[in-house]
């Protein structure tokens, strides 16, 4: 266990440039091992969590070889039998492989799952789930006969597993739309392939330059990948241009909410892909704390994602938790530490905790924080440059 302590109020300057998309990471890795030829991956962020799921499919049988701390190139041969996590095989992850001819059952409360042929077919998924659009286009793509998938995730890491996939010899149309159609059967082979950035990553680097009145340029960026968030972001008063492929931040000007139309408080809410990741929201929710104006957080996605909002609260932030999925935040609230240390939840509330302690008044201690360096390759080394004062202790 490790905490940081972290000494606010200092203003932050310099360029940093965010690491590879950790959720593109996982499906690239499994694209790998449709083929026996070598595929190259290149900027993978150096996470824990990447480096089990790499030691994992070495204990599969496939040869692992890393030329940098960024780089891997798997070879898969003949595969291991393996026990899938029953966690990962939710029901709507099973059902679209079993659209395909995948035949599953439960067995001594277990989840087991073969696949002798698989054919193409018209797929409609109940939610545009990430995962289940992930499992069903590596299925497809080896599947016989063309695979429609509707209502698809179709979020920046899912466009680079397709492209990869489509690097490696697969013929997918549609990708960054919620239709996708595969064309299975074809022979993959070996492929060198880039994960874009994390935009989760960028995004909050845009947070962070905001309040701490920051002057900030974030290297290597995807405009595409940041168009809502960016659209979010301004509505709050944050100032972020693109130049090529960098985006400029600038915390210079005070922070104030646009009002919606007729005055009314103007409301940021969640969805699946274009709309603001749900990622997104917590650090959106500080940037909202120390700008002039009232804003309703409406989370519309997943659970509990607001509880972290006490804490904010603690450090005198003004934010009504109306219920668990809305949260009214009125600012700017000048927000002072918390020396006597706050826990880390999860990543998202972890990085956004973070980022208030940035630019509170004095010191503030966050513990269980390999909860954020599951998501976040180095982060304060990356503050350090830019001028942020953090200190990481056992």
């Amino acid at each position: 266990m490790a905490e940081f302590v972290i000494e606010g109020r200092t203003r932050t300057k310099g360029k940093v440039r965010p690491g590879g998309n950790k959720n593109a990471a996982f499906p690239t890795v499994a694209a790998a091992l449709l083929t026996s030829e070598p595929v190259t991956l290149r900027n993978l962020p150096d996470i824990d969590d990447v480096r089990t799921l790499l030691a994992m499919v070495e204990g599969l049988g496939v040869e692992v070889t890393r030329s940098d701390r960024h780089t891997a190139t798997l070879r898969a041969g003949v595969l291991r039998g393996t026990r899938p996590d029953p966690e990962l095989l939710r029901k709507i992850h099973v059902l679209g492989l079993a659209a395909l001819g995948a035949e599953y059952r439960h067995e001594d409360g277990e989840l087991r799952l073969t696949a002798p042929r698989l054919r193409g077919a018209d797929i409609l998924l109940d939610e545009a789930s990430v995962t289940a659009t992930e499992n069903v286009v590596l299925a497809a793509v080896r599947a016989e006969g063309i695979t429609v998938l509707r209502n698809a995730a179709s979020e920046p890491h899912v466009q680079d597993l397709c492209a990869l996939l489509v690097q490696m010899g697969a013929r997918i149309d549609g990708i960054g739309s919620n239709v996708l159609t595969i064309y299975g059967g074809a022979t993959l082979h070996g492929a060198d392939f880039t994960l874009g950035p994390d935009f989760m990553e960028v995004g909050s680097f845009v947070v962070l330059a905001a309040v701490t009145e920051g002057d900030v340029v974030i290297e290597g960026v995807r405009r595409d990948d940041l168009r809502m968030a960016l659209g979010v972001f301004a509505r709050l008063g944050i100032t972020a241009e693109m130049r090529g492929e960098n985006l400029a931040v600038s915390g210079a000007a005070p922070l104030v909410i646009q009002a919606d139309l007729g005055d009314a408080i103007p409301k940021v809410d969640d969805g699946p892909w274009p709309a603001f990741p749900a990622d997104l929201m917590s650090v959106a929710l500080v940037a909202a704390t120390q700008a002039d104006g009232t804003v309703l957080f409406h989370e519309k996605m997943y659970e509990s994602r607001l509880f972290f909002v006490d804490r904010l609260i603690g450090m005198g932030a003004r934010v009504v938790l109306c219920d668990p999925h809305r949260a009214l935040v009125h600012g700017p609230a000048r927000l002072r530490g918390e020396p006597g240390g706050i826990p880390s939840p999860d990543i998202r509330a972890g990085i956004a905790l973070l980022i208030a302690a940035l630019c509170a008044d004095g010191q503030t201690v966050i513990r269980s924080i390999e909860q954020i360096d599951r998501g976040y390759e180095d982060i304060e080394g990356k503050l350090l440059a830019l001028g942020a004062r953090i200190t990481r202790r056992p």
